[in-house]
């Protein structure tokens, strides 16, 4: 696979990881849908899964390079760079926007993922009675995780390294967003923006050769809690890529289906028009330590026809799905030129 990869083939690829990593941080969208549609979903989970018993033989006897290539290395690398790299530059372009432009992105989103069940459904050929239910589960729990209620944060390392595990679902599962995972968890703020912040000063720091911030308990807390979610996240990339490369390869049409239904109620999550319920107590809105105030769920309401800010967001649900018929016509592409 690597030897047939061009220039242009690892540049997009890094983009891809880019565009994974900045989904990975926006509650309701999915970084696994994101490598789903873009068509290296598949290689990712198989990549993943060998790092296993072998793999670690051959880094514990020194075979480096063997180790490399056993693993798809260069897929790997250039998939995660793309993503690390998104954590510290398009997420943080992604918070501006969701902070002052909250409908147009969800909107956005909420058309890309439109675009990537038409993308998936296409391609999709076995209606038969036990697909149709799995897609049918698939909605079911889609929607059931879309209603459920935050829980309080824990900064607790054990808890921290658990939710890690699970929020990094959102990678190897299309259709299940880790961040709103986290959200559910209670950990979301937590985790991938006051962690994210205080690590990002950390690596400035450390660069300018400012090293007082070993004397900072505070920085010191957030970096133990990055270092613990991010041993979790590996852990748990590891194991469920295993799972998963399990039940594709065994029941490749029934795990499609219920990716297809999965995304499919995951559309709930993203819907643009929606706002923030905060958790309240005897009439009053509760506060997390840090003074934010606590979201319990979302009220979702149609849109106002009679609004010009409406119309705008349908533009940019026609500009999300634009992005992923652009993609389909990429891969596409790619196709023809290999054939």
């Amino acid at each position: 696979m690597e030897n047939t990869r061009t220039l242009s083939d690892k540049i997009f690829l890094f983009i891809k990881g880019v565009a994974m990593g900045a989904a990975n941080k926006v509650p309701g969208v999915s970084g696994g849908t994101v490598a789903f549609v873009a068509g290296f979903y598949e290689e990712l989970i198989y990549s993943l899964q060998k790092i296993n018993k072998k793999a670690f033989k051959l880094l514990l006897n020194g075979r480096f390079k063997s180790f490399y290539q056993y693993i798809n290395g260069r897929f790997l690398l250039l998939v995660f760079a793309g993503s690390t790299f998104s954590y510290f530059s398009v997420s943080r372009v992604l918070d501006y926007f969701l902070q002052n432009y909250e409908l147009y992105v969800w909107s956005t989103f909420f058309g890309m993922i439109l675009g990537s069940i038409y993308y998936i459904a296409q391609d999709f050929k076995d209606w038969s009675r036990q697909n149709i239910i799995a897609i049918i589960i698939g909605i079911s729990l889609g929607i059931g995780i879309s209603l459920m209620s935050p829980a309080k944060e824990n900064d607790n390392l054990w808890f921290v390294f658990f939710c890690g595990i699970i929020g990094v679902s959102g990678m190897t599962l299309p259709g299940l967003s880790g961040s709103f995972i986290l959200i559910l968890m209670g950990n979301y703020v937590l985790l991938l923006v006051d962690s994210v912040n205080e690590l990002y000063k950390t690596i400035a720091d450390i660069f300018s050769w400012n090293f007082d911030f070993i004397y900072d308990q505070a920085r010191i807390r957030y970096l133990k809690i990055i270092s613990s979610f991010t041993l979790g996240s590996v852990f748990g990339l590891v194991v469920t890529s295993h799972i998963l490369g399990f039940l594709l390869k065994r029941w490749h049409q029934i795990v499609t289906a219920l990716i297809i239904g999965f995304i499919t109620g995951s559309l709930g999550i993203v819907w643009p028009w929606k706002k923030e319920v905060f958790k309240t107590e005897n009439g009053e809105v509760l506060f997390d330590s840090k003074g934010n105030e606590i979201i319990e769920n979302y009220q979702r309401y149609f849109p106002d026809l009679s609004n010009s800010t409406t119309w705008y967001a349908f533009g940019f649900i026609l500009f999300g799905v634009m992005i992923l018929l652009a993609l389909e016509w990429y891969g596409n592409s790619k196709k023809r030129l290999i054939v």
